[in-house]
């Protein structure tokens, strides 16, 4: 076997860089290309990716080149190598108990007959897993042989690489207890039968050609999961002796991203009988000196994995260099993630200003780096002296570049007072928003957005290309938006939306009308499964130059008597799904942000816009892995809601949306929030969060999501009519909106009308029965 490279990258953008996976898995869900064709996809893919990053400067033999491909998620990949699947997918299980691509698929999204696995935020970041369902029925066993193909194929081609997989513990931690499990059980009480599986893992890939495994165990550097950091250094423990003592397999690299280890977790990954650890740098300080590590190869995460900034790459060189005083028997330099968080290449981005592109490093940019740093180790700091210099200069020039201070903004955040975060009492404002709107009990509404179809996306395509006028291209708008009113009147739903057919992504729209961005041509990362957004980079101080989005919503209300939401993208939502400044502190720009969301809905106001909707999905997501972070991030992040919104009159009914939020962790945040109205994902988890509310006793208006749009079911009506009665059990029916858990975008117009009639229907029946019981 061979020594662990000298750099290296934790994993590599895998949708494609043009997203030609994206296009072959939904092709393959339409029928258009059969299962074949999709692999065949999928090896190009990876093909060009081992290609790619040997041409970069990682080594084709030494295992520098991780085999990160998945086809959807990589934590159902891992769920799907050993097993642990719920029952209710058994039926499409091969002969043997395999689990191939239609059982792998239905599990992520769901089919006319299996509902899916829930999907929630990866760490504090804006990727989203699909959450295992493990009890004491689960039967852990070798169920797909995916990755040990994936590495007998690189080797076929001439690469040695490193599989990459989900750790034991990672995987048990973020898995939740089956229906079927007793009250107590945690899914971390089946690592013991869990290991042998993983056991019996390692050594196919080594027979397959792997000199070298990475086990992914972010959840050790976590504080913010159900069990203890104590309880997850125990399973490691645990679970690395077993691992390292098995016969025949690669060594074995424990690589912990998005924070600095616990203090529990860290001795003990240092004594583990495995050959090499790599560590978040970026997120995390470098670890205490450690007399176990004498063994082995230490792999410092530099090169920052999640924000595109170029960095300053002459601190990650001495960060390293302190590095081999801790006592390892080697240094090696990597990222601090995976890339699967940034996008491919900042060449392609040909279109954006060369002084910002001169700022940045995308995936490609940052396995420069890597070897770069790498180079520095092997060869000392004078080999890679004009690298090092260059990096420098591009940071001088950053700081000093026009539109990074804004000396107005600036003044106008250092103005703020309290009352500039307060509204009035909430019974004052439910009393005028009650006389203001006059809604019936259980108000039914959608998230925002309708379906962006073909037409929408070759008519905005038309205009960038300019084989239209800008005229030409709003009055298809509003033809669009005129039959998306027309359509949500006769469904019959209360509180309307003008669907939003002129928003290419709910923060790239607003980023490329505020001062302070700038948007990419092909900067596409993945979110989920096939999904991809671009996110926006926030280069310099925020300011609104104009309205935004007034004049829609106000031809949108003048279509209709019912009341029109106003659609705006929150603060931290905005912060979140971009690539943010990272020389200040995310406080000072989300007051920036939301400020100009506070501009926005004042003049909403003015133009007759009584409901205006905030959504925040991205709340949770941000919350710090480490507990003592935790309160001070609330704490800005609440206050930037606040500030945006604070501004309303008491008659004007805000909203707010929060999704795969784990309501429960930050309950007293969103209560903080003080939206009048706050919906959130409720469908995939089956109303679970409903009794949370009602123990929180949580007082404001809530729209716990009866209809899971990120799956192709249409609910029936009595599946939501349950749902519906579940929630008034629990909640008071005045405090009760009805909505779908998230915008419609995604989904075709046959299943948004099917379900949103069930909506319909169900909603009446459901107030019926309170009409009797009342």
């Amino acid at each position: 076997m061979t020594d662990f490279p000298a750099g290296t990258i934790l994993g590599y953008p895998r949708i494609g860089r043009r997203r030609e996976l994206k296009r072959a898995i939904e092709q393959h869900w339409a029928g258009a290309i059969d299962e074949a064709a999709l692999e065949a996809v999928g090896a190009d893919l990876r093909r060009a990716t081992r290609t790619r990053l040997a041409e970069l400067g990682l080594g084709r033999g030494d295992s520098a080149i991780p085999e990160s491909f998945s086809f959807y998620d990589q934590v159902l990949d891992a769920a799907a190598a050993v097993g642990a699947l719920p029952e209710r997918f058994d039926d499409l299980r091969g002969a043997d108990g395999a689990i191939g691509l239609v059982a792998y698929f239905a599990a992520a999204r769901g089919d006319g007959r299996h509902a899916p696995l829930e999907m929630t935020k990866w760490f504090d970041t804006n990727y989203h897993y699909l959450v295992p369902e493990i009890g004491p029925e689960t039967v852990f066993a070798a169920s797909s042989d995916r990755f040990a193909r994936q590495v007998a194929e690189a080797r076929a081609e001439g690469f040695t690489t490193r599989p990459v997989v989900v750790g034991p513990v990672t995987l048990l931690a973020l898995a939740k207890a089956s229906d079927a499990a007793p009250d107590g059980f945690a899914p971390l009480d089946r690592l013991g039968d869990l290991l042998p599986v993983y056991a019996r893992l390692l050594a196919d890939l080594r027979a397959a050609g792997a000199d070298w495994v990475q086990l992914d165990e972010p959840a050790l550097v976590s504080e913010s999961l159900a069990a203890t950091p104590e309880a997850l250094a125990a399973a490691a423990a645990r679970a690395y002796d077993v691992l390292g003592a098995t016969a025949d397999r690669p060594r074995i690299l424990v690589a912990a991203p998005y924070a600095q280890l616990t203090d529990a977790a860290w001795p003990v990954l240092a004594e583990a009988p495995v050959e090499a650890l790599a560590v978040d740098l970026v997120r995390g300080a470098a670890p205490a000196a450690h007399p176990g590590l004498a063994g082995k190869t230490l792999v410092g995460g530099v090169v920052d994995g999640r924000n595109v900034w170029r960095g300053d790459l002459a601190g990650a060189f001495e960060a390293l260099e302190q590095l081999r005083r801790h006592g390892a028997a080697a240094v090696s330099a990597g990222t601090s993630t995976s890339l699967q968080h940034v996008p491919h290449d900042v060449a392609d981005e040909t279109a954006l200003d060369a002084r910002l592109a001169s700022w940045l490093a995308f995936a490609d940019q940052k396995v420069g780096q890597v070897v770069t740093l790498a180079g520095g180790l092997a060869e000392g700091r004078e080999a890679i002296a004009d690298e090092l210099d260059a990096a420098s200069l591009a940071l001088a020039d950053r700081r000093e570049a026009p539109g990074v201070r804004d000396g107005s903004v600036r003044e106008r955040a250092a103005a703020l007072t309290r009352d500039d975060f307060r509204r009035a009492e909430y019974e004052v404002r439910v009393a005028a928003q009650d006389a203001a709107l006059d809604l019936p009990v259980l108000p039914t509404t959608t998230i925002g957005s309708f379906p962006q179809t073909g037409d929408i996306r070759r008519a905005r395509g038309r205009l960038v290309r300019g084989e239209s006028t800008v005229e030409e291209y709003e009055g298809f708008l509003r033809r669009e938006i005129a039959r998306v009113v027309a359509l949500q009147e006769d469904l019959g739903l209360d509180v309307l939306v003008h669907g939003e057919p002129e928003r290419n992504d709910m923060v790239q729209y607003f980023a490329e009308n505020l001062d302070g961005f700038a948007v990419t041509q092909h900067g596409w990362v993945q979110s989920y499964g096939s999904r991809a957004t671009r996110p926006s980079i926030l280069w310099g101080d925020v300011s609104r130059p104009a309205p935004i989005t007034v004049e829609w919503a106000t031809y949108a209300q003048s279509l209709t008597a019912q009341r029109m939401k106003g659609m705006l993208t929150g603060p931290v939502t905005i912060l979140a799904w971009s690539f943010v400044r990272d020389d200040q502190p995310l406080a000072d720009t989300a007051r920036q942000v939301a400020l100009a969301l506070r501009d926005e809905i004042a003049d909403l106001e003015r133009a007759g816009i009584a409901i205006v909707q905030v959504d925040e999905p991205a709340l949770r997501e941000l919350l710090p892995l480490k507990a003592d972070a935790q309160a001070d991030y609330l704490d800005w992040s609440v206050g930037a809601f606040r500030l945006a919104t604070a501004g309303a009159a008491d008659a004007t009914q805000v909203h707010t949306h929060l999704c795969y939020s784990e309501f429960a962790v930050v309950i007293d945040a969103i209560a903080a929030l003080d939206a009048d109205v706050t919906s959130i994902e409720a469908a995939r988890s089956r109303g679970e969060v409903i009794a949370d509310i009602a123990e929180s006793g949580f007082s404001h208006g809530v729209g716990p999501g009866v209809w899971d749009i990120h799956s192709p079911r249409v609910p029936s009506v009595e599946e939501i009519s349950g749902l519906l009665e579940r929630a008034v059990e629990g909640i008071p029916a005045r405090q009760v909106w009805v909505n779908p858990d998230c915008g419609l975008k995604t989904r075709g117009y046959d299943e948004t009308v099917a379900a949103l009639r069930n909506l319909v229907e169900a909603t009446d029946g459901v107030r019926q029965r309170l009409r009797v019981t009342a």
